[in-house]
């Protein structure tokens, strides 16, 4: 079972656009797009635990330059 979670990303100012192309880029990343409001991406993630999932925002997808913050939010599955 895949584990996926969305990822809301805060960006410095006029850098959302990069981010997203260097976020989409990562393996584990299945989508990644620029948007307006409090937060600058929106990306959907999966890995197949929720150690390796967490592993993959906080060393790839939190190491983009850009980057300020970032909400992982887990999808669940009833």
């Amino acid at each position: 079972m895949v584990v996926q979670a969305y990822v809301l990303v805060q960006t410095e100012v006029g850098k959302a656009a990069d981010v997203a192309k260097a976020i989409a880029a990562i393996k584990g990343v299945t989508l990644a797009e620029d948007v307006t409001g409090p937060y600058d991406v929106i990306v959907r993630a999966e890995g197949p635990t929720v150690d390796e999932l967490g592993a993959l925002v906080v060393s790839s997808i939190q190491n983009v330059p850009g980057i300020t913050r970032t909400l992982t939010c887990p999808i669940v599955t009833f």
